[in-house]
């Protein structure tokens, strides 16, 4: 797409529905927007300071709050980060463009409110992504003066994310929806699973239905051009040591009975999570990115490049990963226990048709594991943008939904970002969920990944 193209896109397609959010907004009754929306429970209340509270941190709460609602899986969560905080990004930097971006604008009219633009951007692509009711907007923008600049913002924000959804519009999340699973053959391939976990509490269901999303991956990446350019190394071969050592270790550590795991590794386990109803993996690492950014001293464009890379990377995260997951169709553990599709001439010690994980095994194949993909890919991020890995933060568990008894109280802490994105990856293998190729995979791609994105997305201009 050349310049003019992107241009004529923003000016005339675009302002369409820059137009509508405006009017939207100016047809509000104005005590409408002094009420109260839905009672929805912040994910940065007690994290970001009152005083570091900026239309960053709050369109970001946002973002994961209509991911929790909308019970949204994570990779359509990635997506959502990623546009809602580009649009953000495009519309403040636009203004006086500081770094490249995927879309260019016009020239900006004057003046404009940044902060109000931004919270437009944001507001415009939730309402595209999610369907909304225009509530937190319009509560948002009481908090300003009416005016032109206040009017010119509207627009300019509006018109910033509808560009950045038509640049999006093309990279084929319809197609990657209508494509299904192609089952390989073997005994290692994957098979749906079922709700045989041990721990109290957790998502209530009966049984699984088809894989989820199994054309994700064949989407277009944000930054990091083809998903086939981060494939791990292949999964252990089913008659080879390293997989008979990978399956005694799931089996001893990941059963919801483990004699072997500690109490520290089953918190662990619960603590990371992040199942059905919750802000989702890549949902928790946005929440511990707001905490680390109100600790930098950085001006409203900054503080949105600043998420909008974090985003990209979460967001190429899920295509490679889901890419990779259902290219190589490995079995989860769950299915390698609890039935005889191994060889049970030589697997026949590690079958057990009660043996039950202790968290939930997810609805699609094992290799590579998104909570590590995601964790290594977030956590490299953070290190770029802070310039160190050595930061020690702690946190609670974003959701308790699914955990009450298992996560109240607990509170976490890390000296380093790659020693919590370590402690998610293994949590997956803590909760007999996946293999610890899947953990040790996922992490290293997820850290090229974030390095590529750093190094070529929303670089520094001049």
């Amino acid at each position: 797409m050349t310049d003019s193209q992107v241009i004529t896109k923003f000016s005339r397609r675009a302002a369409l529905g820059a137009l509508t959010t405006a009017a939207v907004v100016a047809a509000a009754p104005k005590a409408f927007a002094g009420q109260s929306c839905r009672s929805s429970a912040s994910y940065i209340e007690g994290v970001v300071s009152p005083g570091r509270m900026t239309p960053v941190m709050w369109w970001s709460d946002q973002l994961v709050q209509k991911v929790r609602d909308t019970a949204t899986p994570p990779p359509p969560a990635t997506r959502a980060f990623a546009i809602g905080h580009l649009a953000g990004f495009v519309a403040v930097n636009g203004l006086a463009p500081r770094y490249a971006g995927p879309v260019k604008l016009p020239e900006p009219p004057t003046p404009v409110n940044a902060d109000i633009a931004y919270g437009t951007a944001v507001a415009t692509a939730i309402n595209a992504l999610f369907g909304w009711d225009n509530c937190e907007l319009m509560a948002f923008l009481d908090g300003f003066e009416d005016g032109e600049a206040k009017n010119n913002a509207i627009v300019w924000g509006a018109n910033a994310a509808h560009a950045v959804l038509d640049w999006r519009g093309e990279d084929g999340i319809g197609i990657s929806k209508e494509l299904l699973y192609t089952k390989l053959d073997g005994p290692m391939a994957w098979q749906p699973t079922g709700p045989f976990f041990g721990a109290e509490n957790g998502p209530t269901f009966k049984q699984y239905g088809g894989p989820l999303l199994p054309g994700w991956g064949k989407m277009k990446t944000f930054a990091v051009g083809s998903a086939r350019d981060f494939r791990p190394a292949p999964f252990p071969r089913q008659d080879s040591k390293e997989f008979m050592r990978q399956l005694e270790k799931v089996f001893q550590w990941g059963g919801a009975t483990s004699a072997y795991r500690t109490e520290d590794q089953a918190e662990i386990a619960f603590f990371w999570e992040d199942g059905p109803r919750g802000a989702t993996p890549p949902g928790h690492w946005q929440i511990i990115a707001m905490d680390l950014l109100q600790r930098q001293d950085l001006d409203l464009v900054d503080q949105a490049r600043f998420m909008a890379l974090i985003s990209m990377s979460q967001a190429d995260a899920a295509i490679v990963t889901w890419d990779c997951k259902f290219d190589m169709d490995v079995l989860r553990p769950e299915t390698a226990i609890r039935t005889k599709i191994l060889p049970q001439d030589r697997f026949a010690r590690f079958h057990d048709a009660e043996w039950k994980t202790l968290i939930p095994t997810p609805p699609f194949p094992a290799y590579t594991s998104g909570h590590s993909t995601f964790s290594g890919a977030s956590a490299r991020m953070l290190a770029h943008l802070l310039g160190t890995d050595h930061v020690s933060f702690t946190g609670y568990a974003p959701d308790l939904v699914n955990w009450p008894k298992q996560l109240g109280g607990v509170r976490r802490s890390w000296t380093t970002l790659s020693q919590a994105a370590d402690e998610a990856g293994a949590s997956r293998e803590y909760g007999g969920i996946h293999w610890e190729a899947d953990n040790t995979e996922g992490l290293r791609i997820g850290r090229l990944i974030a390095d590529t994105v750093f190094d070529t997305a929303l670089p520094r201009l001049g």
